[in-house]
């Protein structure tokens, strides 16, 4: 039954995104998808191993290349490299322009940069040499049009020459040609690569140092969009707060009046061991519109306005009658939702409108995070819906919308009548740029698939390409993934790196060979941390972007659900999409605002469990854990080195005003442990029955 019931719940971008902001870079193709490895080998572009074309596309650049009609070898050879460059895994980044599309990648046209970490091959003037070799060459339908000047383009069929558009090598380098910098990449005629010696070893943080500012247990923390130090904090049972964070250093806790909340839906929400409110989300624009939504669980049977289709239903071929009980409840009892509230001008804790409904098959693994996206959509974290080894195959069936990540735009809502004519869930319109319009096999909802139960994911808040999610495993991996459109994470037919093999399967099997899955960059095995079974379940975590720790600077932190281990994920070369996790030990600042408590026999804070972390809009991060709200401070309060602290900060290092005695730091924090034991179960429950 162990085996049954352990891990279950803790656990894009469109082309426009690359158009507006172009310092991004990691492995993506213009169309936001992740590069695979293409079903059959490419006959005219000669990247296999990882691709943004197949075989059709790959047809396609070859007949626009003999469409050229160029009888010159050299000239020939170079435009060709030119095309296939659609195919290079860094698409996305080679073909970006502020305005509009590029019809050719960004040539590289100088020497790297000192902060590029591309490879030196980007250090010849490939645009040049283009312009060299073609300037006098006719080329009919020529990819070097006037677009790239603005000017009306050619009639089709038209035959030029560079030199007739460009009369001099600086005048097409200057339209065509960029150099490689920290944040892009250019095209050199090869294959995008990065220096294996750039790296950024030298600030691999040597600890985590932790004051503890709040004594309550929360599932989930949003900063305010107003640029403040007031964030959200709200709890499974169903209550939000507003809160100002204590500035660093000022010795402040969050003093938070547990009898006033901001919003209180616990008359809304069912809260027992597995369900309860999942996350909250404000509107960009929240400042104006005061919308606010909630992510929560609910009880068809004590709530009548809960109730919502079933995730289970005729059109994947699942019938909710052959399902048996999960833990008292029958198929589709409890309802995942997002509803939406009103806090301006007052709040009302009655529902402005509701997204989002569905039934959930089983009890878990229904995730239930929503995040604001930097295009402004509403993304939608959710699980397999529960049962040993996801036997009904949700997550991969494209007609199911569990074990998805989803993509709504909340801001045009639709009529009555379009809701029911596109089948939707509730009350939100589709992105155009969603999948569903080059996958018709996909519910129009879905931005990525094959998860089993992702748990807290955040998008990188200076390279918003950079989508990370924490998915929890079944019985062996916890895995980070890289989410982007279209993406195919794998689960069931994988967990984490290796093949999975369920031991029953009513839903039917997908076969590795018919899926394009995508892997984790980053993720522990169970045995790494302890080695009885069930004692692993990963935490999502977030870009360090903080100034407060320099030498955590860049690294994307996760943690384990029950705070035996944290990791610094570094990117080696930056911006290559390639990871290194390295654990990292942890520990409270001798002067923290709120006594800590140590595990017994050792220096380990007592955290007890990590349930999420957060970000303030300084970029501070957080941990929500059942022993308190946690920050992370400069690494010289707790003794860790790190070079480079006092010149980033400019000074000395401040610290709190006043400090806890010994004494009360080792009786710790265990004495208000009574009152929060119900709600500290049930968020412990969600992980491990």
């Amino acid at each position: 039954m162990a085996a049954v019931h352990h891990l279950v719940i803790f656990y894009f971008l469109s082309l426009l995104l690359f158009l507006i902001n172009p310092a991004l870079s990691f492995p993506l193709c213009t169309d936001s998808r992740a590069p695979l490895t293409p079903k059959t080998p490419l006959a005219f572009c000669s990247n296999n191993e990882s691709s943004c074309c197949n075989s059709t596309q790959d047809l396609n650049i070859q007949k626009q290349f003999e469409s050229l009609n160029v009888s010159q070898p050299p000239c020939a050879s170079l435009l060709k490299s030119i095309l296939c460059s659609q195919c290079d895994p860094f698409s996305a980044e080679l073909y970006t322009i502020t305005t509009s599309p590029r019809q050719i990648p960004v040539l590289c046209n100088s020497t790297v940069s000192s902060d590029s970490s591309q490879s030196n091959q980007a250090t010849n003037n490939f645009c040049g040499t283009v312009y060299d070799s073609c300037q006098n060459v006719s080329i009919k339908n020529s990819p070097f049009s006037p677009l790239l000047q603005n000017q009306a383009p050619p009639p089709a069929n038209t035959t030029s020459k560079l030199s007739q558009i460009w009369p001099s090598r600086t005048d097409f380098c200057t339209n065509t040609g960029g150099s490689s910098t920290a944040g892009s990449v250019c095209f050199s005629g090869e294959k995008v690569s990065f220096n294996a010696t750039k790296n950024t070893t030298e600030n691999i943080p040597k600890g985590m140092c932790l004051e503890r500012i709040g004594n309550d247990t929360y599932i989930d923390m949003v900063a305010h969009t107003d640029g403040s130090n007031r964030v959200f904090f709200a709890n499974q049972k169903g209550q939000i707060w507003l809160a100002t964070v204590p500035e660093m250093g000022s010795g402040g806790t969050l003093n938070i009046d547990e009898s006033k909340p901001f919003l209180d839906i616990t008359d809304e929400v069912h809260f027992d061991t597995s369900t309860g409110l999942m996350a909250i989300a404000i509107h960009p624009n929240f400042t104006k519109n005061g919308r606010f939504f909630a992510s929560f669980n609910c009880d068809k049977s004590d709530r009548p306005g809960c109730g919502g289709r079933c995730a289970c239903n005729s059109d994947i071929n699942c019938d909710p009658s052959k399902l048996e009980e999960d833990n008292g409840a029958q198929p589709c009892q409890y309802q995942t939702v997002i509803a939406e509230y009103n806090t301006n001008p007052s709040v009302s804790a009655g529902e402005a409108r509701r997204i989002f409904t569905m039934g959930l098959p089983y009890t878990g693994h229904h995730g239930g995070q929503i995040l604001f996206g930097p295009d402004g959509y509403l993304y939608f974290m959710m699980g397999d819906g529960g049962g040993e080894a996801d036997p009904q195959n949700f997550a991969q069936n494209k007609k199911s919308l569990l074990g998805k990540i989803m993509r709504f735009d909340i801001d045009n809502i639709p009529s009555q009548e379009e809701i029911t004519r596109l089948a939707l869930w509730g009350n939100y319109s589709i992105p155009k740029d969603n999948p569903f319009m080059e996958d018709n096999e996909l519910l129009p909802e879905i931005w990525a698939l094959g998860l089993r139960n992702p748990w807290r994911c955040s998008f990188d808040s200076e390279r918003s390409s950079y989508f990370m999610c924490g998915d929890i495993g079944q019985n062996y991996f916890e895995e980070v993934d890289l989410i982007t459109k279209h993406g195919n994470y794998g689960w069931r037919v994988y967990e984490g790196p290796g093949v999975f093999t369920p031991l029953q399967s009513p839903g039917g099997n997908t076969s590795a060979n018919s899926i394009n899955r995508i892997f984790p960059v980053m993720g522990y095995s169970h045995s790494d941390i302890n080695k009885n079974e069930g004692s692993a379940s990963i935490t999502g975590g977030y870009f360090y972007r903080s100034r407060t720790d320099p030498c955590m600077y860049g690294s994307y932190l996760y943690g384990d659900l029950f705070a035996t281990a944290m990791w610094a994920g570094i990117e080696t070369p930056s911006d290559s999409g390639n990871f290194t996790s390295t654990k990292i030990p942890f520990t409270c600042a001798s002067d923290s605002p709120l006594p800590c408590s140590t595990v017994p026999g050792s220096s380990v804070p007592a955290l007890g469990y990590i349930f999420s972390f957060g970000q303030d809009n300084k970029k501070d991060v957080y941990l929500l854990t059942s022993s308190g709200v946690y920050r992370i401070v400069a690494p010289s309060r707790c003794n860790y080195e790190c070079a480079i602290e006092k010149t980033t900060t400019g000074g000395p290092d401040q610290h709190p005003s006043s400090s806890p005695s010994m004494a009360n730091m080792l009786k710790g924090s265990y004495t208000n442990l009574g009152s929060l034991l119900v709600s500290i179960f049930g968020l412990v429950y969600l992980v491990v029955y």
